[in-house]
């Protein structure tokens, strides 16, 4: 198969520094709940969530109204002084990565675009190989692909954040017994290919810590954007969250 490499179209980088706020707000909106400052995906689509920003001086009542008191809300990249009663229930460091014109996409025919009949064998293969959340409605966010064997998904990845201009890749993944193959490769390409038909870039997040897999975007030709916390804060107060 021959290998496509075109260069990227321009995008706004601003947006990929609150992507998950851009991404509520607009191509995802009908998929989130939430108000002017602060947004959450339905909780069957993504436990995913966002702020219009941490300096708005209403913006923690807005998510106290919105999940509730003693709730989590998560947050990435921000490092707000926390108001009295908020409290950092978890956090990890993790990196951005933004495609180059060095990443040859290509479509790959081995690909099957995966739907709501699939959704029961996603999840089993989330849950064998943890590459990140993923809920039952998470295929909704966007275009996501497998490969099976003998009738079996072995692999797969897909698109999540959409902020204007940018589609995040996420949810790859491979089941234990065919790793090796390169098939998460091949299907990331495939994702970057359509993505890139569509007039945007993609953009990749990873856990600090997971270096294999940087080392192995970045060789694909994914560079690094920025570093970036995230994690959950847990609200004031009691509740169920």
């Amino acid at each position: 198969m021959t290998v496509e490499s075109t260069t990227p179209p321009l995008a706004d980088e601003h947006v990929l520094d609150n992507a998950a706020w851009h991404s509520l707000v607009g191509r995802h909106a009908d998929l989130s709940e939430g108000n002017e400052l602060a947004r959450r995906f339905l909780p069957d689509v993504s436990i995913f969530a966002g702020v219009a920003s941490w300096e708005h001086p209403d913006v923690w009542d807005a998510v106290l109204d919105l999940v509730g008191p003693g709730a989590l809300f998560p947050f990435s990249g921000t490092e707000a002084a926390l108001p009295p009663g908020w409290v950092v229930a978890s956090r990890g460091e993790g990196v951005q990565l933004v495609e180059s014109d060095r990443l040859a996409t290509r479509p790959d025919d081995e690909a099957v675009v995966l739907g709501a009949r699939d959704v029961p064998e996603m999840l089993d293969l989330v849950a064998r190989t943890q590459p990140g959340p993923f809920a039952p409605r998470t295929h909704e966010l966007g275009r996501y692909v497998g490969i099976r064997r003998g009738g079996r998904l072995v692999a797969m990845a897909g698109e999540r954040l959409q902020p204007t201009g940018w589609t995040e890749i996420s949810a790859v993944c491979t089941d234990a017994a065919y790793r090796g193959q390169g098939l998460a490769t091949r299907l990331v390409l495939d994702v970057a290919h359509h993505v890139r038909a569509r007039g945007e870039r993609a953009l990749l997040h990873a856990a600090a810590t997971n270096t294999s897999a940087i080392r192995i975007y970045e060789r694909l030709g994914f560079e690094l954007r920025r570093r970036t916390a995230f994690g959950a804060l847990r609200t004031p107060g009691t509740g169920a969250g």
